[in-house]
């Protein structure tokens, strides 16, 4: 009996969902079980259950064995990484391993004539073992291993100069295997970011998952091949990697498991060599709906009613990283219709939105934000989006395209809503001008959610509650205490912490007469038209969705 068959038996999924996997699986070529836990449709312990049901085989918890290195040792790491399995117990010439993936079993014949001993295979979940392999092994190990073993020259290259074997050594099979080891898994691990960084005798590298950085778990060997590593990726983006002076951008069009990414590629040389970070984007990921963005209910009304106006500014501000584009995607979807045309201008354009013109800023030829939405106003549009407002011809441009009858979205880089005003009025806008145009303005945070496998009630302890919190009775804490799910942090995913300006005649009289920020914001606060986002952050702790630490790391008081 097969595995979806087992799971149709034990009532787990029904013959649809078995029938929609099996279309997916033969779209992408991947395993039933992996395109059954990414639709949803099961868990990965209930799909680690019927697997260890079908081969009569045990289940193992690899997060509570320790290995002693000579049984780690019994199999070498390449052979580790292409079978995803290890070797976890000797005992009486026998092999304990901890597999994922029993359905080859012939290829644990290799293991029987490698090692010879006799081979008892175990069920491991697979993020578990891929965590061993990441803790003993290193991420890309085993490609480590061979390029060491082939002893390749190292490239002492000077600043200046660049000979035939750096190109050559990029191009190497191993060198190849190596770069897309390190990008597979960042795209596995949900990174964002993939941070490479020189020093006098490491090479760091380092991945961004869910807004913290954590590193990839890389051998240190890496160190010996960085040139050929950095040159790779060079080529990759096709950035000159003769030139190691200046900084250089590129992007790389990445294609896993049939999904498409999109990496972002910067150079910039450093004391000890070249640093590159790469901005993972996914061409193919679902775009998030507003409902989906983690606002209030009240925050969600109230910006429901402003981006259905005719005309006006509606300002999303915070610092980078924070979501702002995703939560203009969002609100451009909900109101874009056949009836309403919506353009876009945007550096870059991070994804293909259906329905909407997007244009990409292009400085080298002019076309920057305020000269793209001087001209996207010929062509009739009811909706502009702005990526940024940068500087004042932007500003000014974005203030009378909203007074001739367009709605229109943008980005400020400030740290809370009321100093969307005084930003503007800084850069030179006229008070009038912002009073009149400014319909609304969206400050926003991302904090850390808890992981829902591991997450568990919590009482903190007195010195641990801030003492701006407003404690309840009813008050119900939780915290997550690490699992396989979330990389044993506690936390899986971000959702947004919002702080919503709805501009009223008073405030408008008070941007009008030029006050600050303080004074705008505690006015709104006071009359109930605005909750900071401190405060927006502690309903989400108070809801069981995030932590203190998480919300005083993203929000200031």
């Amino acid at each position: 009996m097969g595995l979806g068959s087992i799971l149709v038996e034990r009532g787990l999924i029904t013959d649809e969902q078995l029938a929609q996997a099996i279309a997916e699986q033969n779209r992408t070529g991947e395993r039933l079980d992996h395109v059954l836990v990414r639709l949803g449709f099961v868990s990965s312990s209930q799909v680690l259950e019927a697997i260890g049901q079908q081969f009569a085989m045990p289940i193992v918890d690899l997060n509570t064995i320790d290995v002693p290195e000579e049984v780690l040792r019994k199999l070498p790491a390449k052979l580790v990484f292409k079978q995803r399995c290890v070797p976890i117990e000797q005992r009486d010439g026998t092999l304990r391993v901890a597999t994922c993936d029993p359905f080859e079993l012939t290829a644990f014949d290799e293991l029987r004539l490698l090692t010879g001993m006799a081979i008892e295979l175990v069920l491991a979940d697979e993020r578990d073992i891929r965590k061993f392999i990441r803790a003993h092994y290193g991420v890309a190990g085993d490609t480590l291993d061979e390029l060491a073993r082939e002893d390749q020259p190292l490239i002492e290259t000077a600043a200046e100069e660049v000979g035939t074997d750096e190109l050559e050594q990029a191009q190497a099979a191993s060198v190849i295997k190596l770069v897309n080891d390190l990008l597979i898994e960042a795209i596995r691990e949900r990174a964002t970011d993939v941070h490479i960084e020189p020093y006098e005798d490491t090479l760091s590298i380092r991945y961004r998952i869910d807004g913290v950085l954590t590193q990839a778990g890389v051998p240190a060997t890496v160190n010996r091949f960085r040139n050929a590593l950095i040159s790779r990726l060079k080529i990759m983006a096709n950035l000159n990697i003769a030139e190691k002076r200046k900084p250089q951008d590129g992007r790389i069009s990445l294609r896993h498991k049939g999904d498409e990414f999109d990496l972002r590629v910067s150079v910039i040389p450093m004391i000890y060599g070249e640093g590159i970070v790469l901005r993972i984007l996914a061409k193919t990921a679902e775009m998030f709906s507003l409902n989906d963005l983690g606002m209030d209910g009240r925050t969600l009304q109230r910006w429901d009613e402003l981006i259905s106006r005719p005309h006006g500014i509606l300002l999303v501000t915070g610092p980078t990283g924070c979501g702002k584009t995703t939560t203009l995607y969002a609100s451009l979807m909900r109101i874009v219709s056949d009836e309403v045309k919506a353009i876009t201008v945007e550096d870059p354009v991070e994804y293909n939105l259906e329905t909407v013109n997007q244009i990409h800023v292009n400085r080298q030829v002019g076309l920057d934000f305020a000269a793209g939405l001087r001209a996207i106003l010929r062509h009739d549009p009811d909706i502009i989006m702005i990526g940024e407002v940068r500087d004042l011809e932007t500003a000014e441009a974005a203030v009378q395209a909203s007074l001739t009858g367009h709605l229109v979205f943008s980005t400020l880089h400030t740290n809370d809503a009321s100093g969307a005003m005084t930003r503007l009025l800084d850069m030179g806008v006229e008070p009038f001008l912002v009073a009149s145009s400014v319909e609304g303005v969206m400050a926003q945070r991302l904090v850390r959610t808890i992981c829902a496998e591991c997450g568990m009630p919590h009482v903190p302890e007195a010195g641990d509650v801030p003492p701006d919190f407003d404690k309840r009775d009813s008050d119900q804490f939780l915290i997550g205490k690490g699992c396989g799910e979330c990389r044993n942090t506690g936390f899986r995913g971000r959702t947004g912490v919002y702080e919503l300006l709805v501009m009223t005649e008073t405030i408008r009289e008070l941007v009008m007469a030029r006050t600050n920020a303080t004074k705008i914001a505690r006015l709104a606060e006071e009359t109930g038209d605005l909750m900071v986002l401190r405060r927006a952050g502690f309903e989400k702790v108070r809801q069981g969705v995030t932590t203190f630490p998480e919300v005083l790391r993203a929000t200031k008081v």
